[in-house]
């Protein structure tokens, strides 16, 4: 389904959007602002997934078990010092 809309662009977008449906690249000016708008749409959703995951990340590592500093450097350590011995460093 199409709804009618009237946007304005700059001249400036203007000249891009016809530049664009003139190498063919997109039927109409107004394909070029379609296109626009699902883009946003994916960057905006993709940018509220990783927000989301990182909310979870953090909420989990809120509910677990503290760890105070000095241990997990001595962890980080240890692991780092494991890595090394297996790739001979």
């Amino acid at each position: 389904m199409s709804v009618k809309a009237s946007v304005s662009l700059s001249e400036q977008q203007d000249c891009f959007a016809r530049a664009l449906v003139a190498d063919g690249k997109y039927a109409s000016v107004s394909a070029v602002v379609q296109r626009g708008l699902e883009l946003l749409r994916a960057e905006a959703e993709r940018e509220e997934a990783e927000l989301n995951a990182l909310r979870a990340f953090f909420q989990a590592r809120a509910d677990g078990d503290f760890v105070p500093a000095e241990d997990g450097r001595r962890r980080t350590e240890e692991m780092l010092a494991r890595k090394r011995l297996q790739h001979g460093l």
